[in-house]
């Protein structure tokens, strides 16, 4: 929901110019019928037109409507009409009975529009365009985060002062304090264009002063505003009375044309400086209505950006209007603070808006004003980064959990599958070599304990891989990285092979030391033997090459060389997937060559985990070379522990 501002009644500018006009007709019209229409009429409507545009208009109005209808009663409630009568029983029952209109209209008014507000769901109260807090059930603790209630009582005089002057700058509307004092210096010097136009009086008639006048009150009503101009206006009639009226250095007017055009001139004066107002008003409202769209169309470019985090939001009011602004969600009985940007002094006037039930954005100590609706599109952005915060949180969770029961299915479809045909290898002659009513020769013997052999070897190597793949999925591996030779490496490597299985090693006898954990550079380089052994062709065994790299890089690289059948280009990076198997160009297993399709999947993880890296390239002539690439140690040699 958007904010609503408070209903104030009918604006000045357009309550003042109609009951002024009102009250002058009246007077006219006593006067123009020569008094037909007596005091007693003249107090009765002037008190119904008084009470009326008290009841309708905001409060500021109501003062000055009242003066105006006692000097319309004194003035015109008996011949000589425009003579002001400020003594006697007439003007004393004038005055009390412009009072009680004026306090009785601006209460009821003020009843009715408080009746009325509360029948509408008020999120925020806007007096003025600035915002204090509301909706009592919807506000955070009346304690901020780490506000003590002696800080909270000593800001409470600098909120009323707040809201004091909110409701004297509704008066001007927006004018700034220099043009309003300018405005009232220029109804200073009507003085001086009074003495101009006096000395100049022989040349100019009644109709050319009042021109003349007016053109000011609408000078004044441009620089300085609404009620500058209304006093200009009534400052300008009374010159024009005393000076430029017959007879002149009196408030009586004796020819009634010119007391026609002088009230004439005073509803247009007002009227005209009405409008001008209105106008420059308006002007005002759509440069802020400018401002504050492209205030949120910035807003709407950061958050599509990227930047669509609570803090960011945050960051952006605080970046663009100062102060500080929170983020605080209810929890329980609590508030929580969701996100926080800027800083802002303890004992500053805090607002609050409710962006949606258990959500508010609290600001404080803006530099510069913050609307209703500038308030509130934030206020929407925050609550809704904060929704995409969570679904991006929860959507990083769901899809652990899918990667996590995928890792599980193929699991136990390795379990299923390629671990139970070594066991049954392995069952199948244990309970051969058990039978007593067999005699088996030496040889057959041999050949039953040289498959429980290799059905044990190839289990210790299934499960060392689903082992290491385990400890790399759940982020456990931790390894020790120091100076090591490529020498003393892969000789241990080669220990754990088939006896027939034969690598050729070439490691030049300058090569640097890599920065790596020598235990799974073991586990690497033997899940690298063993592939390039399973699909090597008799008479040409893997190669193993070491050499730095080139082009200054402080690197060593390995290639794992065989002449098998080969990867096509397509399937080169797949290979290094868990559980990803080949064609049967490849025999069906490339990856480890036992079935599961984690070697290669382990050999990059661990790589990833020393800081090394690992791709495939064709090998000239035919088969598949395993390129690896680790740092170089450096010069020092220290022993360093890898971050976990």
């Amino acid at each position: 929901m958007t904010a609503q501002p408070r209903r104030k009644g009918l604006a000045a500018p357009l309550a003042l110019p109609a009951g002024f006009a009102a009250l002058l007709v009246v007077g006219a019209a006593a006067a123009g019928t020569g008094g037909r229409v007596d005091g007693a009429w003249v107090l009765i409507l002037a008190a119904v037109i008084v009470a009326a545009g008290s009841f309708v208009a905001e409060p500021a109005v109501a003062p000055l409507l009242g003066a105006i209808g006692w000097l319309t009663v004194v003035g015109f409630s008996r011949a000589p009409y425009a003579q002001l009568h400020p003594t006697g029983a007439a003007a004393a029952r004038a005055a009390v009975t412009m009072a009680c209109c004026v306090l009785a209209g601006a209460g009821a008014g003020a009843l009715v529009r408080r009746v009325a507000s509360s029948f509408t769901l008020w999120i925020v109260e806007v007096p003025d365009e600035r915002w204090p807090a509301a909706d009592p059930a919807a506000r955070p603790p009346d304690l901020l985060p780490g506000q003590t209630r002696p800080e909270r009582r000593r800001a409470a005089p600098q909120r009323r002062w707040v809201r004091a002057l909110s409701g004297l700058s509704g008066l001007s509307s927006g004018i700034g304090r220099r043009r309003l004092l300018v405005g009232v210096l220029l109804v200073a010097g009507l003085p001086l264009l009074t003495a101009a136009l006096v000395a100049g009086q022989h040349r100019l008639g009644l109709a050319d002063d009042l021109l003349i006048y007016l053109v000011a009150v609408v000078a004044v009503a441009v620089v300085g505003g609404f009620w500058p101009a209304v006093l200009a206006a009534v400052t300008s009639s009374l010159l024009l009375n005393w000076y430029f009226t017959r007879p002149v250095h009196t408030l009586t007017i004796a020819d009634p044309q010119n007391l026609l055009a002088l009230l004439l001139f005073v509803t247009v004066a007002v009227t005209v400086s009405s409008v001008v107002h209105l106008a420059a008003h308006r002007a005002q409202q759509a440069a802020r209505s400018s401002e504050e769209a492209a205030e949120l169309l910035a807003l709407a470019q950061t958050v599509l950006g990227g930047a669509d985090t609570p803090a960011a939001v945050l960051g952006h009011l605080t970046g663009t209007r100062g102060g500080r602004a929170e983020l605080l969600e209810q929890v329980g009985d609590q508030w929580v603070r969701v996100a926080a940007s800027g800083t802002a002094p303890p004992d500053a006037v805090t607002v609050r808006v409710t962006a949606r039930p258990g959500l508010a954005l609290v600001i404080s100590a803006q530099s510069k004003q913050v609307t209703a609706r500038l308030l509130d599109g934030f206020a929407a952005q925050a609550a809704s980064a904060l929704d995409r915060d969570r679904l991006r949180t929860q959507a990083a969770q769901a899809e652990a959990l899918a990667e996590g029961n995928r890792m599980r299915t193929a699991l136990l479809a390795a379990v299923s599958h390629d671990l139970r045909t070594p066991l049954a290898s392995i069952k199948a002659s244990v309970s051969t070599l058990r039978q007593t009513d067999v005699q088996w020769t030496p040889a057959d013997e041999a050949a039953l304990l040289a498959t429980i052999e290799q059905g044990a070897d190839r289990l210790d190597a299934l499960i060392g891989n689903l082992l290491d793949m385990s400890r790399l999925s759940t982020g456990s591996l931790q390894p020790f990285l120091r100076p090591t030779a490529i020498d003393e490496v892969a000789p241990v490597a080669l220990r754990g092979l088939d006896a027939g299985g034969t690598v050729r090693l070439r490691v030049p006898d300058r090569l640097p030391l890599v920065r790596t954990d020598p235990g799974l550079l073991e586990r690497v380089l033997a899940n690298l033997f063993a592939n390039a052994l399973a699909y090597s062709p008799p008479g040409r065994p893997p190669m193993l090459r070491a050499r730095q790299a080139g082009n200054g890089e402080q690197s060593v690289i390995l290639e794992i060389i065989d002449h098998g059948p080969g990867v096509p280009d397509a399937l080169k990076e797949r290979m290094f997937e868990p559980f990803e198997r080949l064609d049967a160009s490849r025999r069906e297993a490339r990856a480890t060559g036992n079935g599961v399709g984690l070697g290669l999947a382990v050999v990059k993880g661990f790589l990833d985990t020393m800081g090394g890296s690992v791709d495939a390239a064709d090998t000239p002539g035919g088969g598949l070379t395993i390129r690896v690439t680790l740092p170089a140690a450096s010069a020092a040699g220290a022993v360093v522990a890898a971050d976990p």
